[in-house]
């Protein structure tokens, strides 16, 4: 009895350490699936998206700059201190020191020593060409939020479009495993048509190179769903290897955006607050006030400075110094820099000027065009959804044809072939009328409304 109560703490233990390395090797259990609608994509993309925060962090750089454009008009004070020992060669003074008496100045004069503590401080008190400066960073600032906000609008598309793209996988992976359920079905009917003696045997080989055919073509869109998924993972600054859930499939109601309905109410709208043109309409005052505050370096700068300390060639002996100046500086001529500085600025003006006009143009041909995909793909899905209920009525009726015996399964397998081509073109239509919509939206600006 002794020796088993000794010998189960020493099982236990062997146990423990047979089972350990095991449970040490154990999978992690996989994470939770990210669940995702159409509006929680656009509205992640338009607010976090990498490039979306990038262009936060340019807006807080122009802002910095405000405040550096603006420091050269605040006061400036800095305080020094200093001891110097110094010899120097009075004939180097060029004046020539007369002798007193037999007694004259040694060539070398000293070392002698200087204490010196002191406070500066300067203030502009009118400076026009600073105050320009200061106006064209605040324009830098209104342009780098413009362009963020074109950014963020660029961002809703491209993970709308994203998502639209994962759906339409999602659906052909669906319409795949339907065929696939066909195929498996007409395999099983084949071989009891066969078994019945009412069928040949290359209709059982036929039904097989069918259901084949259809499982190698799901895992072809399995990939493509799975490829999908990585792409609308990047677009939306998540991991590619998360896994994700879309709430959302193809419909005729996704995706919805607060759109006009008429044409020129969409290109008024677009005209009005597209973000890309707002930017290009910002760029092009930052490069006016810019050529402004060049314009203004002509004009006088008025500014005081002031300086107060202590010096003596001993610290004990040191006594209060100070000066006051009031400076006027009117420039002049800088080898005509600030005249071609000026001439690169208007240059970019014009530059803007023509992005602006072009991009007016720009806007109402995208709003013409994604009207026109949009009717398009109206129509299409109206003919896509006839042709898909007439390939489901073909492949009822060939179906019982050969259950009768009076057809081969060649007549089935070609209503199945019509059925596929039939999915994949109500799959398309589908996917091109929301992709129209997609598009209509950023057209007109309200990409980051879409939902």
């Amino acid at each position: 009895m002794a020796s088993q109560s000794t010998s189960r703490p020493l099982v236990a233990v062997l146990a423990w350490l047979v089972a350990a390395p095991l449970a040490a090797q154990a999978p992690a259990p996989a994470p939770a699936p990210v669940r995702l609608t159409f509006a929680d994509a656009v509205r992640r993309a338009a607010g976090t998206a990498p490039a979306v925060e990038l262009a936060g962090l340019r807006t807080d750089e122009a802002s910095a700059r405000v405040g550096q454009a603006r420091a050269a008009l605040l006061p400036s004070l800095a305080a020094s201190a200093g001891w110097v020992n110094r010899t120097f060669n009075k004939n180097s003074l060029g004046i020539k020191f007369p002798a007193f008496g037999g007694f004259s100045l040694p060539e070398l004069i000293g070392p002698f020593n200087t204490y010196d503590t002191r406070l500066q401080l300067s203030q502009t008190l009118l400076d026009f060409s600073s105050m320009g400066r200061v106006r064209a960073a605040r324009a830098q600032v209104s342009s780098a939020g413009a362009q963020g906000g074109a950014v963020s609008e660029g961002a809703a598309a491209g993970a709308a479009a994203a998502y639209l793209r994962a759906a339409r996988a999602a659906a052909v992976v669906a319409a795949r495993v339907a065929d696939s359920s066909i195929a498996a079905e007409l395999v099983g009917l084949a071989q009891a048509q066969k078994a019945a003696g009412v069928s040949a045997a290359i209709d059982v080989t036929r039904a097989r190179t069918q259901l084949v055919a259809a499982e190698g073509a799901l895992l072809v869109v399995r990939n493509q769903l799975d490829r999908a998924h990585i792409d609308l993972a990047r677009a939306l600054g998540l991991d590619p290897a998360a896994p994700l859930q879309l709430a959302d499939t193809l419909s005729a109601t996704l995706p919805g955006a607060d759109v006009p309905a008429s044409r020129d109410s969409i290109v008024a709208l677009a005209l009005k607050g597209r973000p890309d043109l707002r930017a290009e309409v910002a760029l092009g005052d930052a490069a006016r006030s810019a050529q402004a505050a060049i314009a203004a370096e002509r004009l006088p700068r008025i500014g005081v400075e002031a300086d107060y300390g202590s010096n003596g060639p001993t610290p004990g002996s040191s006594i209060g110094t100070g000066q006051v100046a009031l400076q006027v500086s009117l420039p002049i001529l800088d080898g005509f820099r600030r005249e071609r500085r000026a001439d690169e600025q208007r240059a970019q003006v014009r530059e803007s000027e023509v992005r602006v006009r072009d991009l007016h143009q720009q806007i109402v041909a995208d709003v013409d065009g994604a009207l026109l995909d949009l009717a398009s793909a109206a129509a299409q899905q109206g003919i896509a959804a006839e042709r898909l209920k007439l390939a489901n009525d073909e492949l009822a009726q060939a179906r019982e044809r050969f259950k009768a015996g009076v057809a081969g399964n060649i007549e089935v397998i070609d209503a199945q072939s019509s059925l596929l081509r039939a999915r994949d073109t109500d799959i398309d239509a589908r996917f091109a009328a929301a992709s129209a919509r997609v598009s209509l939206a950023r057209a007109a600006g309200v990409a980051r409304t879409l939902h």
